[in-house]
């Protein structure tokens, strides 16, 4: 379980009464953002304590690992500049009715900041430029003490709790975001009816992308599966992310069971150009086990095409749920 700390001046309505946290996947410039980048690191139980107007305002459990999504349009107007997919996460929030003002104990607070990536400047102030921020233990312990009772039912309560993610919630948002564009995909007239149907078959990691993934690849990476009818062909850059001539590359795929699929689409395992998978570590490793994903022992599954390579090398830069710090 961790802490974490977000400054939600321009979007706490909406993220508080929608439960969740956005935000860009880079800078306007397109450099990355650590404070971005902690979305890749959050993960279901930990807490959140939410800041805005130089005040502590709301607690929130965390229910989801971040997934990608496009950015709300309850945000209208807010962060025009910002890129149009970002990461998603989805939150508990409950409003505090003792709505701590840390510069009033900045004094106790001091002691406790984090020497890098610090929410509060030394005066007690926030600092503008960040937006989702890790919370040492010592500092999330004294926040807890000055927000009372609210703040320490919720963290135990976090504390006690399995992982109950409702995965329902975020297959859902990509669902609808996928069906989105599978609806211009079939309103293009642009394209031949026989491209269309392909595009969107490709989604679901068959049809003609299947046939061109199979003629670089012939069985799981990881289980061994052979047999085309167990397996799909998973994109390494998301079919919702890809352009149609990316969704259908086929070295934009690998042949994957349904199971190895799911984590390598979701971000919970890579793999390296080498051919090592790395589990990431926010993923659950008892889960990761049954599934058939060996946690214990080095897995190697081979080299890649240079076409692969590159595809992967986007899969780890913006789909891989981000390794701690």
């Amino acid at each position: 379980m961790r802490y974490w700390w977000v400054n939600q001046n321009q979007t706490y309505r909406q993220e508080i009464e929608g439960g969740y946290l956005w935000s860009p996947k880079r800078n306007v410039n397109g450099a990355r953002n650590p404070f971005y980048e902690f979305m890749r690191e959050v993960a279901p139980g930990d807490l959140v304590f939410s800041f805005v107007d130089t005040r502590i305002t709301a607690i929130g459990t965390v229910a989801s690992y971040c997934y990608e999504n496009p950015k709300p349009a309850e945000f209208g107007v807010v962060g025009l500049n910002w890129e149009p997919i970002g990461w998603r996460v989805r939150v508990n929030f409950i409003s505090l009715l003792n709505k701590v003002r840390p510069k009033d104990h900045i004094d106790v607070l001091r002691r406790v900041l984090p020497s890098r990536y610090s929410p509060l400047q030394d005066s007690g102030n926030g600092i503008q430029s960040v937006y989702l921020t890790e919370v040492p233990l010592p500092l999330a312990e004294v926040l807890i003490g000055l927000i009372g009772k609210e703040a320490a039912l919720l963290n135990d309560r976090a504390a006690r709790s399995t992982l109950k993610t409702p995965m329902q919630v975020e297959n859902g948002d990509l669902e609808m975001w996928e069906h989105h564009i599978e609806s211009e995909i079939e309103s293009d007239r642009q394209l031949l009816e026989t491209e269309r149907e392909a595009l969107i078959v490709a989604r679901r990691g068959q049809g003609l992308f299947k046939q061109r993934v199979m003629q670089v690849e012939h069985r799981c990476r990881i289980t061994g599966v052979a047999n085309p009818i167990h397996l799909r062909a998973s994109h390494c850059k998301p079919w919702r992310d890809s352009n149609n001539e990316e969704r259908l590359n086929g070295e934009n795929g690998l042949l994957l069971t349904p199971t190895m699929d799911h984590l390598f689409d979701r971000g919970f395992i890579r793999f390296e150009d080498s051919g090592l998978v790395i589990v990431s570590p926010v993923a659950h490793i008892p889960s990761l086990n049954r599934m058939g994903v060996s946690t214990d022992r080095v897995i190697n599954v081979g080299t890649f095409t240079h076409g692969q390579k590159q595809f992967l090398d986007y899969h780890r830069e913006s789909v891989l749920l981000q390794a701690r710090h």
